[in-house]
């Protein structure tokens, strides 16, 4: 492996632009990496755009690169876009390191791992080792919801039979489960008088949701949950509300998530916040005896998932660690990644992290050495005999 070439992959792909919706500059720069290092113009292709939000400028960049091995078809993927903080970010080199030179936040989150596929592509190419067939995918709009995951049929990447994804902050075992989450909205309808002449004749929303957010925490609800066999965690988003401080606020729109690995759970904790707002709206009434409403809405966003321990996209990734330096360990974690959506469509994932560290921060940073090893290590998953 090249890893001075590596390096300068890295260092292209953090300091160019690609917010959620609009990675078009980074697929076009992966493009032009790997048409460098040999690649065909007929292995690319974008797929999805018609099943992401309008705004999105293209969908998911797929590259099928054709084996040299008769065997089935493997993929790696990573997101493509950054969050706003990275914005202007300009990467900057110290010894080791990689980190922002001004008051933005890097982009090593996902562009650490989107180089370290690049770079594995390169080498494959440059020195053609022997592989199976190998799809490419780099998803659009992980961060705002996984959009690009959402997006992907099997049959865009050539059906693969199991995926490396490379994602996460901070030094990492094989992931190989994670947390399922559910999105919740509360629309809250009271009755607006004057606040000054009037009062006792409003129903305040905001009190409404006051209440019922004091009452889920009273109980357990809120943060991380451990209720008997209730585990999870919940969470409070944004509250949008109200046209004028002398007006009782008539309407109240709340958004919020809950998290747990066991679906048995996710359902409990987000039908504790559903009771907690109809208690509250029902309970709190005017002068004339009338109470608010309120409109709860749950949305599946995305499902636990936990690999076997021999299931062989797990395996593979055992052996090949240690013959790039890194531990043959597994873990599951709480958050959602694009894998948590593979899974579901039925593709076997797991995650392994590029070397960045402190994601969606102004201190974040890629380690360089743990960078270039993540790269040792999809070259050894790409080549790997099944």
């Amino acid at each position: 492996m090249n890893e001075t070439e590596a390096i300068k992959n890295l260092m292209q792909l953090l300091a160019t632009p690609g917010p959620s919706g609009g990675e078009g500059p980074v697929a076009e720069l992966i493009k032009t990496q790997l048409l460098e290092a040999g690649a065909q113009p007929d292995w690319f292709s974008y797929a999805g755009k018609t099943r992401l939000p309008k705004h999105f400028e293209i969908g998911n960049l797929i590259v099928k690169i054709p084996g040299t091995q008769n065997t089935p078809r493997i993929m790696f993927s990573a997101h493509l876009d950054t969050v706003p903080i990275c914005q202007g970010a300009i990467p900057v080199r110290n010894g080791d390191t990689i980190t922002p030179k001004g008051n933005t936040g890097l982009g090593g989150d996902n562009r650490a791992s989107v180089a370290t596929i690049v770079t594995m592509a390169q080498t494959i190419l440059q020195k053609n080792l022997p592989h199976p067939p190998i799809t490419l995918l780099f998803t659009v709009g992980e961060e705002n919801g996984l959009h690009g995951a959402k997006a992907f049929n099997l049959s865009d990447g050539g059906n693969p039979t199991m995926c490396f994804n490379i994602d996460g902050s901070g030094e990492r075992g094989g992931v190989i489960g994670a947390v399922g989450a559910i999105r919740w909205t509360a629309k809250i309808h009271g009755k607006s008088v004057h606040a000054a002449v009037n009062p006792e004749g409003g129903i305040s929303a905001a009190i409404i949701a006051a209440n019922a957010i004091t009452d889920a925490t009273a109980n357990g609800y809120f943060g991380r949950i451990k209720k008997g066999t209730i585990q999870g965690t919940a969470n409070i988003g944004s509250l949008n509300g109200g046209e004028a401080d002398n007006q009782v606020m008539d309407a109240l729109a709340i958004t919020g998530e809950c998290r747990s690995h066991c679906e048995t759970s996710l359902e409990k904790i987000s039908n504790a916040w559903k009771t907690a707002f109809q208690l509250a709206a029902s309970k709190l009434t005017n002068a004339d005896g009338e109470s608010g409403s309120v409109e709860f809405n749950i949305k599946s966003d995305y499902r636990a998932f936990k690999l076997e321990e021999n299931a062989p996209v797990v395996t593979r990734f055992l052996e090949a660690a240690p013959k790039a330096g890194r531990p043959a360990k597994v873990q599951i974690i709480d958050a959602g990644l694009d894998a948590n959506i593979l899974n579901e469509k039925g593709i076997p994932t797991l995650t392994f992290d590029a070397g960045n560290h402190d994601a969606h921060s102004l201190t974040e940073s890629v380690h360089i050495p743990r960078y270039i090893n993540a790269c040792k290590l999809a070259i050894a998953l790409a080549t790997a005999e099944i």
